[in-house]
């Protein structure tokens, strides 16, 4: 039901007609433009170059930073960090992950 026809319009339950029910609300989005995002990201995570001594904290880090992009993000970044967050240096998950960043299209694709 939208905001205005709550108070106005009769409820009841869609599944059983009871008039037995309760409000519920729901989850809100707020739409940033890419630049305001940015901005937010660059805020949040000012300093972050200290983290590489923390895999556990650059690997959270980097949970928020993926979330505030908003974007889908490969399922390797997942892995990566999966792996900082359970302690692994980022130069073990670069040796065990060779080919990790080298996804970038050829001519031919």
């Amino acid at each position: 039901m939208t905001f205005s026809e709550y108070g106005n319009k009769k409820v009841f339950c869609s599944h059983c007609n009871s008039e037995n029910v309760r409000r519920r609300m729901t989850k809100v989005r707020i739409a940033k433009s890419e630049e305001s995002r940015m901005e937010t990201m660059a805020e949040r995570f000012a300093g972050f170059e200290s983290l590489e001594k923390d895999p556990k904290e650059l690997g959270s880090m980097m949970r928020k930073m993926g979330s505030e992009m908003g974007e889908e993000l490969p399922a390797e970044f997942d892995e990566v960090v999966d792996r900082l967050e359970s302690g692994q240096s980022p130069d073990e998950i670069e040796s065990d992950l060779p080919d990790l960043g080298n996804n970038t299209p050829t001519d031919d694709e």
